[in-house]
């Protein structure tokens, strides 16, 4: 993990700014084991895969900040760091280029049955012909406009595709995209692309009723959040064929990986959460925290930081050293 999210040249730039202690074991440590191994440090830059427990900010007394090498810290209890006077942070999203590229190829794999045909010829049993659908001339349906769908939008016009978004918190405002009801975009969407932040709001937005409006053949690709898509009314709805297919890099599985069920379909092409895995991505995300530890270590507030007036603890520690 630490060789995909914390590659060499970050890791000397951490160290010229502290004493680093690295975790050498082959698991991830969580709750009172990964307060042990953190003993007489004040900070922990834990991946997506460390979770930040209520139990480890009781346990590590000395703690001062808990720093996420990612955008998403749904495994950070929040609220226990706050009563507990740690705070945390969280790191810019350094993916977009890399999540909106591999939508692009999740999209030629579905049109064009890639993976299947590539598979067959893997299993040594060489496919007849199909007929494919080429992107030019259809319409890509995102459901919200952040940074990932925005370059998305960018690289589908490349494509010379139409592209509706639903965003009532945030319209699109790039020439050549239209904003849309969700009625309006499911009944059109020839691809359909969840990428909207992940609320109570936004649970199973693309649940029963939207594949019930969905147009019929069209193709899903999730790679957003997991819990964006209904996983039992997809499967549904790609056993009676209302969808024709579904591409997804998140699910219900741990880490937010597709659920194996769903994977193991024919008509679904899955990756493990990979979104974010490219040298660049994760360089980014690493930088971030090196950023913050300098920023803590001169005595300042950091970028990224989550609950900046319930961290007690690094007020009192600036305080005493001052």
């Amino acid at each position: 993990m630490r060789g995909g999210y914390y590659a060499e040249t970050p890791l000397a730039a951490l160290r010229q700014v502290a004493e680093v202690t690295l975790h050498e074991g082959a698991l991830p440590l969580s709750g009172a084991a990964l307060a042990a191994a953190a003993a007489g440090c004040h900070c922990i830059v834990a991946d997506r895969a460390t979770p930040g427990t209520a139990e480890t900010f009781a346990a590590a007394s000395g703690l001062l900040a808990f720093l996420r090498v990612a955008v998403d810290i749904s495994t950070i209890d929040v609220p226990a760091a706050s009563a507990a006077g740690v705070l945390v942070t969280q790191a810019t999203p350094g993916f977009v280029d890399s999540v909106a590229e591999l939508a692009i190829g999740m999209m030629i794999d579905l049109a064009r049955g890639v993976s299947p045909l590539a598979g067959a010829y893997h299993a040594g049993s060489p496919p007849g012909s199909r007929m494919g659908t080429q992107l030019s001339g259809k319409t890509l349906g995102l459901i919200g406009w952040g940074r990932i769908a925005r370059r998305l939008a960018e690289l589908a016009q490349a494509f010379r595709m139409h592209i509706l978004v639903h965003d009532p918190y945030n319209p699109p405002d790039q020439p050549g995209v239209t904003a849309a009801s969700l009625d309006r975009l499911l009944a059109e969407a020839d691809f359909l692309v969840p990428l909207a932040v992940s609320t109570p709001e936004t649970r199973h937005i693309v649940g029963t009723t939207a594949f019930a409006a969905l147009k019929p053949g069209a193709l899903l690709v999730n790679l957003s959040r997991g819990e964006l898509v209904d996983e039992a009314a997809l499967a549904a709805a790609l056993d009676s064929g209302r969808l024709r297919g579904a591409a997804m890099d998140v699910g219900s599985a741990p880490d937010q990986r597709p659920d194996p069920a769903l994977a193991a379909r024919p008509n679904v092409v899955a990756t493990p959460h990979i979104g974010g895995l490219t040298p660049e991505a994760a360089e980014h995300q690493a930088m971030d925290t090196v950023r913050q530890v300098a920023a803590l270590a001169r005595g300042e507030m950091p970028p990224g930081a989550v609950n900046p007036d319930a961290a007690l603890r690094l007020r009192r520690h600036w305080q005493g050293a001052a």
